[in-house]
């Protein structure tokens, strides 16, 4: 059974190994696993209590350093921007697992406690043992997804976009996940590309206290948002390149997520190209931008076969597809290029 909220579906009686991705790929929109991780044993621990579900991670924990984010109780839960958007409201750092969740665990009642974040840490690498009983079960549908764990207390991750696609596996503890299309990039005023809060370009409206005198075009991104809470034990399948605010809601959370891309390994992030685009196109006169964007249209976002379909087969070298062969020259050459 599925039901709509919004642009988000709902899809029930999912289990680890037997996930719908192919559909959920073709769709290419939002949609809830409903319960799909409700047997793992960290979601059953953290139903207990806080305390069980860290417990539960320290068992797991080898020992070895993370990075953490940390801020004071000014930042409120909001990794960001100085208010100049000239650097970081918060600092990282270096310990153990074991300190952090004392540290959220001795501040569980405090109102606004300091901010206290574990970001994409990698399973296999800190926590050896975890996906044995903690897994989606990608893997066994042919899909490359190392898994990374999310922990902190009620943080807010700036609404952003990733280029891989994501599923996200809520834990402990409930999170609402706001959802926008890759459209809207216009209406979500992006902050600066480098720093960022998280290693992507965050929206700098304040979803919570959004100031549309300032940020006027964010309503009509707020028209095309739909928002969905998280139970422990739910997921949510983010596509590529659509952007999403994530609040955890509870005073100690953990979120397990699995990246994929849907292109093979030797077709690197388009990320390259847009700061090579910016550092080349953006800034040129607007009747050569036009023009460019004409040469763009027909070699990169048209149908990928057409710039070459009149040309016999051995002449289409890269206007034909791109094997991994195609991929090591091309790479070479632009690196020659660019060393020049």
């Amino acid at each position: 059974m599925q039901q709509g909220i919004g642009s988000v579906r709902v899809i029930e009686d999912c289990r680890p190994g037997v996930l719908p991705v192919d559909e959920l790929l073709a769709t290419g929109i939002p949609a809830v696993l409903k319960g799909v991780v409700s047997e793992w044993p960290l979601v059953q621990a953290g139903l207990r209590n806080a305390a069980a579900a860290m417990d539960y991670l320290k068992a797991m924990y080898n020992g070895r350093p993370v990075l953490y984010s940390y801020g004071s109780p000014e930042v409120a839960g909001r990794p960001f921007y100085n208010a100049d958007f000239t650097d970081l409201n918060f600092e990282v750092r270096r310990g153990t697992l074991d300190e952090v969740l004392d540290d959220i665990a001795a501040h569980v009642d405090v109102v606004q406690p300091p901010t206290w974040y574990i970001a994409s840490l990698l399973v296999d690498a800190s926590l050896p043992g975890f996906s044995a009983a903690n897994d989606l079960g990608l893997r066994a549908q042919d899909v490359a997804a190392p898994a990374s764990i999310w922990l902190g207390n009620r943080v807010t991750a700036s609404c952003h976009y990733d280029a891989p696609n994501n599923i996200a596996c809520c834990a402990v503890g409930r999170r609402r996940f706001t959802f926008l299309p890759p459209e809207q990039i216009r209406n979500l005023y992006p902050g600066p590309l480098e720093p960022t809060p998280g290693g992507q370009a965050v929206s700098v409206v304040d979803f919570d206290a959004p100031d549309l005198e300032r940020y006027p075009r964010f309503a009509e991104a707020l028209a095309s948002a739909s928002s969905v809470v998280l139970e422990p034990g739910d997921a949510v399948f983010v596509p590529s390149m659509w952007w999403h605010h994530v609040q955890g809601l509870e005073p100690f959370t953990a979120l397990v997520n699995y990246w994929w891309s849907s292109m093979p390994a030797h077709i690197p992030t388009p990320m390259h190209a847009l700061y090579h685009a910016i550092w080349t196109i953006r800034d040129r006169p607007e009747r050569e931008k036009q023009a460019w964007r004409s040469v763009f249209d027909y070699y990169v976002f048209g149908p990928s076969e057409h710039a070459g379909e009149h040309l016999p087969e051995a002449a289409r070298r890269l206007l034909g597809a791109m094997d991994e062969a195609q991929s090591r020259q091309l790479r070479a050459m632009l690196l020659d290029k660019l060393n020049r």
